[in-house]
């Protein structure tokens, strides 16, 4: 099979209603930032498309793509990597390219039950069944006693299973052998903090504590009376402050949504120093470096008011990600939920591996950190880890 062939028949195979997900890995070059490529058919406005999940060693980033285009993507793709593993309805299929790009195909014809009926496969299958009813989701007014998800909640109905996403993936990296400490930093009204508790202490049977945290005592007091009424006995709302909160020497999972500017940098700061195995946030309100940000390279850009405060939120998120691969976490920037839901829609996730940054790693970072004139509030709180 040539080339121009394989192209061709990947293309027919993955837009005839059998293909189920594929693989895209092995880099040609070993300097190629994106480490492997997934695959899998969805639906979009009723119409097929391939999404591509591209995988960067500290970001992803997705693409859909119709039919027409499949073809060019993966030839694109398959010119910078060596091997596809895809899966279809009724055969698993291997493909290994060699320098100069023959094609090596081996498939096995399988029997593995997967439905390949394209309605089914491009239904989103969530974590929390849209049809099933979950007590604390009828209590918070996103579902009906019967398990229907409400008309005006199935923006919130779709977050929630976003967050227990995360938090799914992040199983690999709690402790099995003890209870697993969890805080939430401005936790508000729990919709995120009520799923991660159901989750994995209902759905995954863990031994959790989780403590909700946040300054509104009204609202504190409504999500305690709700978790009491849902026999919730590991979940704790209290009222206070990130900076006030000085009961842990050890936290397992720190998660902080939306709290806003340098608010969001304590409560990293204080993940970090509890030596939290997993850190989930979602920044909010980033003011600090559009204050500080002095850059005349970059004047093109920064002299417009909007663009000015969308580069600082990036940057910042950045930098955030960057300190915290500096202390030995592997960090990541990630879409939350999609753009047309809200404009807070990066998450930060972080899990601690212990590896030290090499002195190009520091390099790097400081100079981006210098182009900016930048003066980092969670830089100044992990100094000393950072000077270690």
């Amino acid at each position: 099979m040539q080339f121009e062939e394989l192209l061709g028949e990947l293309t027919r195979r993955m837009t005839d209603g059998a293909f189920i997900n594929a693989t895209i890995s092995q880099p040609r070059t070993k300097t190629d930032e994106l480490k492997r490529v997934k695959v899998k058919p969805v639906e979009i406005k009723g119409q097929l498309h391939i999404q591509f999940e591209y995988q960067y060693e500290r970001i992803l980033k997705h693409d859909n793509v119709t039919p027409d285009e499949l073809q060019g993507h993966l030839q694109q793709l398959l010119e910078r990597f060596k091997q596809l593993h895809a899966e279809f309805s009724d055969e698993k299929v291997h493909v290994q390219l060699s320098k100069k790009f023959k094609v090596m195909w081996k498939s096995d014809k399988v029997n593995s039950g997967k439905v390949a009926d394209l309605s089914h496969n491009r239904k989103k299958n969530y974590l929390l069944d849209e049809n099933t009813p979950y007590p604390f989701l009828v209590r918070l007014g996103v579902q009906t006693a019967d398990g229907k998800v409400k008309k005006q909640k199935h923006d919130k109905f779709r977050q929630i299973n976003r967050f227990v996403e995360f938090i799914d993936d992040s199983l690999a990296h709690l402790p099995k052998d003890r209870t697993v400490r969890i805080l939430d930093f401005g936790s508000g009204k729990s919709y995120l903090t009520f799923a991660l508790y159901h989750y994995l202490r209902i759905e995954k049977g863990l031994d959790i504590k989780v403590t909700g945290l946040d300054l509104k005592k009204e609202v504190i007091e409504e999500c305690s009376s709700i978790a009491q009424d849902l026999g919730y006995d590991q979940l704790e709302f209290l009222v206070g402050d990130i900076n006030d909160y000085n009961e842990e020497t050890s936290v397992d999972m720190v998660v902080t949504l939306h709290a806003c500017d340098v608010a969001t940098d304590m409560a990293l700061a204080r993940a970090v120093k509890w030596g939290a195995k997993v850190i989930l946030s979602v920044p909010c309100c980033q003011h600090e470096l559009f204050s500080q940000i002095k850059s005349p390279a970059l004047d093109v850009m920064l002299q417009h008011g909007l663009i000015k405060e969308r580069f600082a939120a990036l940057a910042t998120d950045s930098i955030r990600a960057e300190l915290l691969s500096l202390v030995g976490y592997e960090a990541q920037l990630l879409e939350f939920i999609d753009m047309e839901h809200t404009p807070k829609n990066v998450l930060i996730r972080a899990y601690l591996t212990g590896q030290q940054p090499s002195a190009a790693d520091v390099t790097r970072y400081k100079e981006f950190r210098n182009l900016l004139n930048a003066d980092p509030f969670l830089e100044r709180e992990l100094g000393d880890l950072l000077n270690q």
